[in-house]
């Protein structure tokens, strides 16, 4: 066996679109390779670009996604990290809104950190033994629901290949061509027709997916209806920002629909207090922004094995609590709809709904959990 490197990533450097094509023109020829692989990597670069064309023309477009771009992602809307995310073939390292303070607009700034001190003196009163630096951090998680996802405060590092972010810009163009102008889409638009002009020297005009009438995966085009088996489809209602979470199982699929009659997640923390009247009062008067904390229908698809992976992940104290609790009830209504019905998978996600992943079998958790097993789903942060 023999393994040779025949590219990798230089930090700060570009890849220049032609080098690219030619690098894909390269694999391409590996397919009908006649002889060796230093003879085609040593070709007459004409005959090179020659195979890179006829690709082109054929549609034989998976050699360009050998050719790899490392892309930094500055002040960025959320809906755009979102879009992008859910076109799974990437890698993204991003600035956490759970952790660190995001960038406002004066509007939603105030209310921002109106409600960081208030769900961090929430917290201190029902968990008077928690570390202060925690506290803030985990009213800072729930205060960033306000934060709209037009608003341009996300930095990322997307890695993509040449195929794929040329396919997204061929989506996003067709999406202002003929997406219908209501107010979503006057707000998301410009921010596609931005990231586009952004990226354009990296834009071939024939490395699309036309030919196969591929659209943006986020937005549905109907409404999928529910079924539990060996393979699974299930809708349920969530917010912005836990469908961003949802987002990192990405042997998932998802598909999102807005509301037609505006609802906000509620943090439990506050559900059923005087000050739950409040925050939606807050929250209503950022609508028109469309806060992370909004909620949209999700509908999630994927095989029972991976399903698990999720709760493996997200049934824990330390995941964001919303998508803990969804986890959790999507698993009870899966055992519900299988248990007279596929018996052996019933009893193979039975184990799972015991509580808390650090409860699972054979399951070693390395983290320092404030909640234990008992509280990991039973807490109100």
């Amino acid at each position: 066996m023999e393994i040779r490197i025949l590219g990798s990533t230089k930090p700060e450097y570009k890849l220049d679109k032609e080098d690219a094509t030619n690098f894909a023109g390269k694999a391409a020829g590996i397919c009908y390779l006649p002889s060796t692989m230093d003879e085609l990597f040593n070709e007459d670069i004409e005959k090179t670009k020659r195979r890179a064309k006829m690709t082109l023309s054929s549609g034989h477009h998976s050699v360009y996604d050998h050719p790899m771009y490392n892309l930094g992602l500055i002040d960025v809307p959320k809906i755009i990290a979102m879009i992008i995310n859910n076109e799974k073939m990437y890698t993204t390292s991003e600035k956490s809104a759970r952790y660190t303070k995001m960038k406002t607009s004066p509007e939603e700034e105030e209310l921002y950190l109106k409600w960081i001190d208030i769900y961090k003196t929430e917290i201190i009163k029902k968990y008077p033994k928690i570390d202060k630096k925690k506290a803030r951090k985990l009213a800072q998680e729930n205060a960033r629901k306000l934060i709209s996802i037009f608003t341009p405060s996300t930095t990322m590092e997307y890695t993509v290949s040449l195929r794929q972010i040329n396919y997204i810009m061929h989506w996003f163009n067709n999406y202002i061509k003929n997406a219908e102008d209501n107010e979503f889409n006057k707000k998301l638009k410009p921010y596609l027709q931005e990231f586009v002009d952004c990226l354009k020297d990296l834009y071939i005009e024939d490395l699309n997916s036309d030919v196969k009438n591929r659209k943006l995966s986020i937005f549905a085009t109907r409404n999928r209806k529910e079924e539990f088996g060996e393979n699974y489809c299930i809708n349920y209602k969530a917010s912005w920002d836990e469908f961003a979470q949802a987002q990192r199982h990405r042997t998932l699929d998802y598909e999102i629909q807005i509301l037609k009659e505006v609802q906000y997640s509620i943090p439990k923390i506050i559900k059923g207090t005087a000050l739950e009247k409040e925050w939606i009062k807050d929250m209503d008067s950022l609508k028109h922004l469309y806060p992370q904390g909004m909620l949209i229908n999700i509908n999630e698809r994927g095989t029972a094995e991976n399903f698990i992976l999720k709760c493996k992940e997200r049934l824990c104290g330390e995941a964001q609590l919303d998508i803990a609790i969804h986890t959790k009830e999507n698993l009870d209504r899966y055992l519900e709809n299988i248990k007279e019905t596929n018996k052996d998978l019933y009893e193979e996600l039975k184990q799972y709904g015991t509580g808390a992943r650090c409860t699972f079998k054979g399951f070693k958790c390395t983290n320092i959990c404030m909640f234990g097993p008992k509280g990991a789903l039973n807490r109100y942060i």
